[in-house]
């Protein structure tokens, strides 16, 4: 088995809400917190946040979700899909896990790992307060209005990824370079969509910067 490591950064082009349980209510306060690092207080992107929806993105480009009813693609449906999509749908569940009672492609492959401010931004304001409104239809005014925290644009986070890779004279028989390329197709759906949440009304794009693929065997 090789382990290969992806590793680089993530740039906040608009601000990035990834919302945190808040335990306090605050009066006149935030009224939709980010997620933070409980010793740190700092924001941080949780990989279990970019796994979600870097697989969600590539099962929509891969033509699954009609089969799936909306769950998460699992290997008790490849009877279901037409036979060119299923190579993809193979190296999808090998790399990011098959929820199915069948399991047919082994261990998940990817591991995310979460993101923490980097050490050039450490020096930025990490939050900032925008106020969201919901306009009456009828009157033309705004109402309900709430404060969302956000961490701005131009902060960056350390961003690192693992990924198995077996032999392929093993069973599962996995190809090194298609594994990786889908991957980095999935990177790049997200960093042409959003992440977090509110991408509709502009927030949540994000770049990928200094990508780097490093590996070693065991």
């Amino acid at each position: 088995m090789k382990i290969v490591t992806l590793s680089g950064q993530i740039e906040i082009l608009s601000g990035l809400h990834i919302g945190g349980g808040d335990d306090v209510m605050k009066i006149g306060g935030i009224d939709s917190g980010v997620v933070k690092d409980i010793n740190t207080n700092k924001p941080y992107i949780p990989g279990s946040s970019l796994k979600g929806k870097i697989r969600s993105l590539l099962e929509w480009d891969n033509r699954l979700v009609a089969y799936s009813g909306g769950q998460p693609f699992g290997s008790d449906l490849f009877d279901k899909i037409p036979e060119p999509s299923k190579k993809q749908a193979i190296n999808l569940l090998k790399i990011f896990g098959d929820n199915s009672a069948k399991k047919d492609t082994g261990i998940t492959r990817i591991t995310f790992s979460d993101c923490f401010i980097s050490d050039d931004s450490k020096d930025l304001k990490l939050s900032e307060a925008k106020y969201e409104n919901v306009i009456d239809r009828q009157k033309g005014t705004a109402s309900n209005p709430r404060q969302i925290e956000r961490v701005p644009a131009g902060v960056k986070f350390d961003f690192s990824l693992k990924l198995k890779i077996f032999d392929e004279k093993e069973p599962f028989d996995d190809n090194e370079n298609e594994l990786k390329a889908m991957v980095e197709k999935g990177i790049k759906l997200l960093e042409n969509d959003y992440l977090g949440g509110s991408g509709s009304r502009g927030y949540g794009r994000v770049k990928f910067l200094n990508l780097e693929w490093s590996d070693e065997t065991l």
